[in-house]
């Protein structure tokens, strides 16, 4: 039923390396979060009671459920997307099409066959949660309805990412909407439970953080069937709607491409029908003419082809419109404090809870576009062409930037206006009582420092994506290196202040911390090294990883919104020092030794 398409993933995925170092790593991550809340909790000094460790085998619980969900919910979505969306980018999708493969055998071999590695490592996960219940305050019943939840959570965000890939013809917009759908869904459903008379368990069979916290009060069990379960044949019914409709729809929908072009008469037939001569050596330059309307290309004529062509596929606005009612659904309960609540009454961390989920889905598509940008002209054969003409580095690398610049404008513009108004707002409002005199232009200066490391980090995640594209063959691969290097910088910052939140005690936790910087720095190394390691990126990579470390600390220790608040302009130089360096250190190779950089030449050490 899978056909031969599975078989080839099930026969070439464990042949790589990385997928046991993938493996190796995430069980890593998880230990080392594991023992990160141990030591948070109850520390070195004395031995564990057994009521203490009663209740850590539960805390330790929910940490990994969430993150490993967090995980599940975006990675088999985009491993989905972007697998089909490499076949059409190469031409080969039809060459699948006219075989004699069945529409199941396509579809649901191109699923499951990406779903392959996340299943492992769901598998390889299951242990280490069994091993918690030897702390104790954990069932089985437990950790079976956790692990159903997050395989029909991988299962629905697969074929959502599959389906979406089917229907679009480029890659940054299946994996741009692929995101944006997921986020809109769980907005949607988490609005739900705002409405009035809506039954809790119905978000619970809907949403999967909130399924996924009905396993973790083993105490609240309403009749019939487990919130957990429920969710899980909610998903497994919607997996299953998703891939009816990619299988109906798959030879609809494809082939797609641009409209076919009525091949003009050729002009030396034209002149004739009006009774002019036409000579032989006319008719040898007209006969490979193209056809239509010569257009003039004025400037960079990569940065042309970015700006006024359909580089990235038709319907581009479709993208756009997803991207702001999401942008809506989050600004809206983000930004009402501020016209609900006394200034004095607002909660410390408020511009957060808009600010970095807009600024985190901006970086996310932007990487995306950028990298997409590099990987389509590869997947086509035309990146080869472009290298052997005349353009120079600085063209086509600017032009490219510049390109994406202009098409993802939507994109950066809300997460700086956004901070503007945060800041703006700040300093009209009135003070609290007690605040010092210069509370507005602290104001000021946080406001422009926010905006500086968001230029920054957005610049970033730009050429990120072109300097990962350009090192890396496969499209694929690129495409999950750049996004999970922003994911992990941003989520995984995310995780490492939940954990300090835990018991603000950093000295039981800083060896736990000293591992994360250690996998950080060495993720990041290799992503940006790859197999042509230069040593300032290896800077690069050392310096990011701490700046954000850095400024984590900042935030949480200066207690920002009160009197005790510090200067903020410390953190920005940190941060925008650091991943300024960063850009640099893979920016300057690509304009000025551009074939070194791609190793397309050893330099001349030959």
């Amino acid at each position: 039923m899978l056909g031969p398409i599975f078989l080839r993933e099930v026969l070439t995925v464990p042949r790589s390396s990385g997928h046991f170092i993938l493996r190796a790593a995430y069980l890593g991550g998880l230990l080392v979060i594991a023992l990160t809340t141990w030591l948070a909790t109850l520390g070195l000094p004395r031995p564990a009671t057994l009521g203490e460790t009663a209740r850590l085998g539960p805390l330790i619980f929910v940490l990994l459920s969430y993150v490993q969900l967090a995980l599940f919910l975006f990675f088999p979505a985009l491993g989905c997307a972007g697998s089909v969306a490499k076949e059409k980018d190469r031409r080969t999708f039809v060459l699948l099409l006219m075989t004699d493969l069945q529409n199941t055998e396509i579809v649901l071999g191109k699923l499951f066959g990406s779903l392959l590695p996340i299943v492992v490592l769901q598998l390889a996960g299951i242990p280490l949660l069994i091993l918690l219940m030897l702390l104790g305050g954990i069932g089985l019943d437990q950790i079976f309805q956790a692990s159903a939840i997050m395989a029909a959570t991988a299962l629905a965000a697969g074929s959502l990412g599959g389906l979406i890939a089917l229907w679009r013809d480029r890659t940054f917009q299946s994996l741009a909407l692929t995101t944006l759908f997921i986020v809109f869904y769980l907005l949607v459903v988490r609005g739900l439970a705002l409405i009035p008379g809506i039954d809790y368990r119905v978000v619970e069979w809907l949403e999967p953080f909130h399924a996924l916290g009905s396993t973790h009060r083993p105490d609240f069990q309403s009749k019939g069937i487990a919130s957990a379960y429920g969710y899980a044949l909610v998903m497994t019914s919607f997996a299953v709607f998703l891939n009816i409709m990619g299988l109906y729809k798959l030879r609809v929908w494809n082939p797609s491409g641009e409209p076919i072009i009525q091949r003009e008469k050729p002009q030396e037939a034209v002149d004739r029908e009006k009774g002019l001569m036409v000579t032989e050596d006319e008719v040898r330059v007209n006969i490979h003419a193209a056809p239509g309307v010569v257009r003039s290309v004025t400037g960079n004529p990569i940065l042309w082809r970015e700006v006024f062509t359909r580089a990235y596929g038709r319907r581009p606005l479709l993208v756009k419109l997803a991207y702001f009612i999401v942008l809506a659904l989050i600004c809206y309960p983000s930004l009402a404090p501020l016209f609900s609540y006394d200034v004095k009454d607002r909660p410390i961390y408020l511009a957060a809870i808009g600010l970095l989920p807009v600024a985190v889905l901006s970086m996310l598509l932007v990487t995306a576009q950028a990298t997409t940008a590099i990987t389509s002209e590869r997947d086509t054969g035309a990146l080869d062409l472009l290298l052997v003409t005349d353009l120079s580095a600085k063209e086509f690398i600017f032009g490219k930037l510049l390109g994406i610049a202009f098409n993802t404008k939507e994109y950066l513009l809300p997460p700086i206006a956004l901070a503007a108004i945060y800041g703006l707002y700040g300093c009209l409002a009135t003070p609290p009582e007690g605040s010092p005199e210069l509370a507005g232009p602290m104001n000021v200066t946080a406001m422009l420092s926010v905006i500086g490391v968001l230029l920054v980090l957005l610049a970033f995640a730009a050429i990120l994506g072109i300097h990962v594209a350009l090192r890396t063959p496969n499209s694929q691969i690129a495409i999950l290196h750049a996004l999970s290097t922003v994911f992990f910088l941003t989520v995984g910052t995310l995780i490492c202040i939940a954990l300090i939140l835990i018991n603000r005690q950093f000295e039981y936790q800083w060896g736990s911390f000293v591992f994360f910087l250690i996998a950080g720095i060495g993720g990041l190394w290799y992503v940006l090294n790859g197999e042509r390691p230069s040593s300032a990126l290896s800077w690069a990579a050392w310096l990011c990883p701490l700046a954000v470390l850095y400024a984590v600390m900042n935030v949480l220790v200066a207690k920002p919104g009160s009197v005790e608040s510090a200067d903020p302009l410390v953190p920005f130089i940190v941060v925008a020092g650091s991943f300024g360096f960063a850009i640099a250190a893979m920016l300057v190779p690509l304009v000025s030794e551009f074939d070194v950089a791609m190793g397309r030449t050893s330099g001349g050490a030959d």
